[in-house]
């Protein structure tokens, strides 16, 4: 999973797998799900993620580590 954060359009894209989307949904506003082909879902984008989250921080709970990369 990669969070990638656009300081210029002010969006957040959780990629959830590498898989490109073929789909995609709103289900709220600025909130779009994308799917493959297959209906998996692969990723979140969050429009105006700094008035919808907190952007500033992020803590991770109960995950597996040992893979962990900083780009």
């Amino acid at each position: 999973m990669k969070l990638n954060y656009d300081v210029a359009t002010d969006s957040l894209y959780i990629h959830l797998s590498d898989t490109v989307a073929a789909d995609s949904n709103e289900v709220a506003d600025g909130v779009v799900l994308d799917f493959a082909a297959d209906g998996s879902l692969v990723g979140i984008d969050v429009q105006h993620a700094s008035s919808k989250a907190d952007i500033q921080s992020l803590s991770l709970s109960h995950l597996p580590v040992h893979d962990l990369q900083a780009a």
